[in-house]
C-alpha cells in the first residue's frame, strides 16, 4: 500500500459561518468511513497562523503570514493500494469540505523497499 497526502489551502474553505457545522459533520463522516475502511493514517486542520522556520543551524525566524502566501489549511494521510483510490477519497473530502483537495504520494522511508 502507498500513503498519500490529501490537503487544501487555508483560504480554500470560504464557507459561511452558518454552514460550518454541516461541513464539520460531513468531513468527520468521511474520516469515520476512512477509519472503518482501514485506510486512515492521520489528519487534521492546521491553525491559521504564522509559521516558525527553523534553519539548519537551529536559528528560528517568523515564517510567512497566511495572508501573503498559500499555506496548509488541513490535511489527511491515507494508505491505499492505488492513486485512483487516493483520488476517490480526495473527491469525498472535497465534497464534504466544499473545497478542492491536492493529492500527493508520500515517498516511503522504509529502507527495505
Amino acid at each position: 500500500m502507498t500513503r498519500y497526502l490529501i490537503s487544501f489551502d487555508d483560504g480554500a474553505m470560504n464557507i459561511a459561518a452558518e454552514d460550518l457545522p454541516a461541513v464539520s459533520d460531513a468531513s468527520h463522516e468521511v474520516v469515520r468511513e476512512a477509519r472503518e475502511a482501514g485506510v486512515w493514517v492521520f489528519g487534521g486542520g492546521v491553525e491559521s497562523q504564522r509559521a516558525s522556520i527553523v534553519s539548519t543551524d537551529g536559528t528560528v525566524t517568523n515564517g510567512p503570514y497566511p495572508e501573503t502566501k498559500a499555506v496548509l489549511g488541513g490535511f489527511s494521510v491515507i494508505d491505499v493500494p492505488t492513486r485512483e483510490d487516493a483520488l476517490g477519497w480526495a473527491a469525498r473530502l472535497a465534497a464534504a469540505c466544499r473545497c478542492a483537495q491536492e493529492v500527493r504520494e508520500i515517498m516511503s522511508d522504509d529502507p527495505t523497499t
